[in-house]
C-alpha cells in the first residue's frame, strides 16, 4: 500500500519513542494520522506538529478504544493503516528470596496481568476494532488490499532475561498471533506483521545512567550502539508499503541475543 496524501491511520503509543517516530514517517509521505496515548500533554505537541489528531486512550478499554477510533475516523474517515507501539514492562522474578531476612516472595499476579492485558490483549483489541472498520472499504488496487497493520513486539518475546516473564509472555503473545490473524484477514486484503526491536534509545532507557546505556549499547554485536526510533518507524512503513509483506515477526535488533541478565 502506497502512502500518500490524506491516508487515514492511526498509531496507538505515538506521543513519544516508536510510536511517535512512525507517526511522523506517516505524516511526512501525507498520511493524517490519530495518535492514541495516555499522555495529553505529549500527545498533543506530536499530533500538533504532524497536522494529526490526538485521542486519549488507554488500550485496555473497550469503551476508550471506541471512543478514539470514533474520534479519528470523524477527523479523518476510516484508517487503512494501523500501527501499534502501545506497551508497558516491569521486571520482577517469578519466585525470589530476601537478602536482607530471608523471606520469600512470589511475583504478583496482578501485576503480570497488567502487562498481559497492556501488551496483548490491548493490542488484539486494536487490530480487531480497526480490521473490522477497514473490511468496510473498498479494495485500493487491483491484489484487493484494504489495509495494514503493523505491531509491536520484542526481542524478549524469543530471549526474556531475568525478571521479564511477564513481559516476555505479551510479547510472545504478539508474535504468536501475527500469522492467525493475517490468515484470518487474508482474504480480506488487510495484511499484518509485527516488529520485534532490540534495545532501542526510547525515553525509557532515556532515563538511565550513562554507563548503563554505553554497556547496552557494547553489548549490541553490530553496530554497537542503541537502536533508532527513526529505524523502527523505516521497517514499519517498509512493511506498510511493502504488498508481499505479510505475516511476518521480524527481529530489528543489531544482531543481539539476549543473556540471562
Amino acid at each position: 500500500m502506497e502512502v500518500s496524501a490524506n491516508t487515514p491511520a492511526v498509531v496507538t503509543g505515538g506521543a513519544s519513542g516508536l510510536g511517535a517516530a512512525t507517526a511522523r514517517a506517516l505524516a511526512a509521505k501525507g498520511a493524517k494520522v490519530a495518535i492514541f496515548d495516555m499522555n495529553e500533554e505529549k500527545g498533543e505537541a506530536v499530533a500538533a506538529e504532524i497536522g494529526g489528531v490526538f485521542c486519549k486512550v488507554n488500550v485496555t478499554s473497550d469503551d476508550d478504544v471506541d471512543a478514539g477510533f470514533a474520534k479519528a475516523r470523524a477527523a479523518h474517515g476510516q484508517e487503512r493503516i494501523l500501527v501499534n507501539c502501545a506497551g508497558i514492562g516491569n521486571a520482577i522474578k517469578t519466585a525470589s528470596r530476601s537478602k536482607e531476612d530471608g523471606s520469600i516472595k512470589h511475583f504478583p499476579i496482578s501485576a503480570f496481568d497488567f502487562v498481559i492485558q497492556v501488551n496483548l490483549i490491548g493490542t488484539f483489541r486494536c487490530i480487531a476494532k480497526s480490521a473490522a472498520g477497514m473490511l468496510t472499504l473498498d479494495p485500493i488496487d487491483e491484489n484487493g488490499e484494504r489495509g495494514a497493520i503493523v505491531n509491536t513486539a520484542s526481542v524478549a518475546g524469543e530471549d526474556g532475561q531475568i525478571g521479564q516473564a511477564a513481559y516476555s509472555a505479551s510479547k510472545a503473545g504478539v508474535i504468536g498471533m501475527t500469522l492467525p490473524i493475517a490468515r484470518d484477514l487474508m482474504n480480506e486484503g488487510i495484511r499484518v506483521n509485527t516488529i520485534l526491536p532490540g534495545i532501542f534509545d526510547t525515553p525509557l532507557l532515556a532515563a538511565a545512567p550513562q554507563n548503563v546505556r554505553d554497556a547496552l549499547a557494547a553489548s549490541v554485536p553490530f553496530p554497537k550502539r542503541l537502536g533508532t526510533p527513526p529505524e523502527y518507524a523505516k521497517l514499519a512503513m517498509c512493511m506498510i508499503e511493502t504488498g508481499y509483506f505479510n505475516g511476518e515477526d521480524v527481529r530489528l535488533d543489531g544482531g543481539i541475543r539476549m543473556a540471562p541478565r
